[in-house]
This record gives C-alpha cells, structure tokens and sequence, in this order.
C-alpha cells in the first residue's frame, strides 16, 4: 500500500511538471500559407465573452432585485 501510494504521487508529480510544457502557445497569427490579412494579433472572442456579459447581467440583476426586496421588507 506504501508503495502504490509513493508510486501515484512521483506519476502525479511528473504529470505537473511535464504539463506546462504541453501546454506552450504557439506565435501570433496563423502558420503555414494560411493568409490572415496582416493581422498578427487576431484574437477570437464569441461564446466566451457572451457567456461571461450574460453572468455579470444576470448577477446585477439577482442583487438589484435582492436590494429592493430588502428596502421594501423595512418600509
């Protein structure tokens, strides 16, 4: 059991180490022939950014409504 135990904590180890190696990001723009109209800094925004303005709106919204439940409780 002592060495199943030494053994899964040098494999996760290794994996933490070797990880940000796998992870390197590539150089800006697109590679091989691929035309980008010069633009090196081409960054993609769609779904994520969508996502993050629907949470911040639907949390301003839950605590405004949170502050006027509270104000209307002590009128």
């Amino acid at each position: 059991m002592k060495n199943t135990y030494k053994m899964a904590s040098l494999i996760i180890a290794v994996i933490f180490i070797a990880s940000p190696m796998l992870a390197l990001a590539g150089g800006p723009g697109f590679g091989g022939g691929v035309d980008d109209g010069g633009n090196t800094c081409a960054v993609p925004l769609d779904g994520g950014l969508t996502l993050l303005i629907a949470a911040g709106a639907s949390y301003g919204a839950r605590r405004l409504a949170k502050k006027k439940h509270k104000q209307s409780e002590h009128a």
